[in-house]
């Protein structure tokens, strides 16, 4: 998959990917749905999987199936191999400077409970303060509210604007020397808003405060460098970049990490056992009790290796211009509007229609083959902050197209008239 032959199939004489080529490594995506062809567009939610990734987790259960890292026999040792080839891979890919830095998770809510119960608990006391945005993830709200509810510290929202991007001023008046941990999302899963990162973490550090990234909904889209960003922690999940479910991964700073207690206990995490006591292995391990999911972190890589073979910069140029087709289209339809118009924004349109409920809207594009998201996304104070009680999602990835687009606008329109 690297050779320029190779790839000539998937780029046009003008270097854009030839998502027709792309869609035929989705095998999910050639089937019909009530009747229909499919058209999903609840990337956001859960990305398809190509052909690699789901291969992937077929050849390790007939070629290398066998617990790992404690193994001396062959299948131990090629199964070992591969689960720590994929952290290498990770590694580059987020740009960490070493690969005991990445520790597997189920994903990014257990990545950062684990955070929020070693760190958390460790460092955050009665009277500190915990910043998070209004646009947050239930998985980057409820983990620190649970801590704060525990050692008797506060959690404080940071506003954002009719837009849905952050506030940058009232983040700045948010921050003092009480301010111990700070926790934001990359992108919106709901919004599409890509935050100021960089500029967020610079003004947490300048307090002394931790800032914790989720970067669930932005390592598909946004090239990821963990080291340039000076972030303490980073999350992510693999089912959001064409990866498996039920695999993620943890990314921090050596020393927070090193000085972090073990969140599970068991084999692995463990140097040695007696029946007095035990000592701590070395990291990643520490964090990693218990046999791993190894089949589906082992596919994470292929996912990873598509994801570059295909070139993120590609890739963000097709959903982009995704984004602004659909836009300019859904914003003439009378009645309609768009929930985060951010200046920066990745490939996520969530909107109302005004006398129609979400759910309805979803219903019927169902029945026309069309997989929207509707609801509140995991955003109910965010839904609260914009007065609604939900909204209809679409979300794009690099094997949508253009004509998919028309199709759900067409549909949607005739949505309206029978809902109305």
């Amino acid at each position: 998959m690297n050779s320029t032959a190779e790839i000539s199939p998937y780029v046009d004489h003008n270097g854009n990917l030839v998502v027709e080529r792309i869609r035929k490594d989705f095998p999910i995506l050639n089937q019909r749905i009530n009747d229909k062809p499919l058209v999903y567009f609840d990337n956001a939610a859960s990305t398809q999987k190509p052909k690699v990734v789901i291969d992937s987790i077929s050849n390790y259960y007939q070629t290398m199936n066998a617990n790992i890292h404690r193994g001396i026999h062959t299948l131990a040792e090629r199964a070992t191999v591969a689960y720590e080839d994929t952290r290498i891979s990770l590694q580059k890919f987020i740009n960490a400077s070493s690969s005991e830095q990445i520790i597997f998770t189920r994903g990014a809510t257990e990545a950062i409970n684990l955070i929020a119960s070693t760190y958390g608990v460790q460092n955050i006391a009665q009277g500190d303060c915990i910043l998070v945005s209004a646009m947050e993830h239930h998985s980057n709200i409820v983990p620190w509210q649970i801590l704060a509810a525990r050692v008797g510290a506060q959690v404080k929202i940071i506003p954002i604007n009719d837009s849905g991007e952050l506030i940058l001023e009232a983040y700045q008046a948010l921050l003092n020397e009480k301010v111990k941990l700070v926790a934001v999302n990359h992108v919106s899963n709901t919004l599409g808003t890509i935050n100021p990162i960089e500029t967020i973490t610079e003004l947490a550090h300048k307090v002394g405060a931790v800032v914790v990234i989720d970067g669930a909904q932005s390592v598909s889209h946004l090239d990821i460098d963990v080291q340039a960003l000076d972030i303490d922690f980073f999350v992510l999940s693999s089912h959001k970049f064409y990866g498996p479910t039920g695999i993620g991964a943890l990314y921090g700073k050596k020393h927070l990490l090193e000085q972090m207690p073990p969140y599970h206990g068991g084999g692995e995490m463990i140097k040695e056992v007696t029946y007095e006591g035990f000592s701590i292995n070395e990291l990643p391990y520490k964090f990693e009790a218990g046999t791993p999911n190894i089949a589906d972190t082992v596919a994470l890589k292929s996912a990873i290796d598509y994801i570059n073979f295909l070139s993120k910069d590609k890739i963000r140029t097709h959903e982009n211009h995704l984004l602004n087709y659909a836009t300019s289209l859904l914003t003439a339809i009378d009645g309609l509007k768009i929930i985060g118009t951010a200046k920066e924004k990745v490939s996520v349109i969530s909107f109302v229609i005004e006398g129609v409920h979400h759910q309805d809207i979803g219903i019927l594009l169902d029945q026309k083959g069309i997989a929207l998201r509707t609801g509140h996304h995991c955003t109910q104070p965010l839904m609260g902050r914009f007065g609604i009680s939900g909204t209809s999602r679409a979300s794009f990835a690099v094997y949508n197209t253009i004509e998919e687009i028309d199709i759900m606008v067409d549909a949607l329109k005739n949505a309206i008239k029978m809902l109305r």
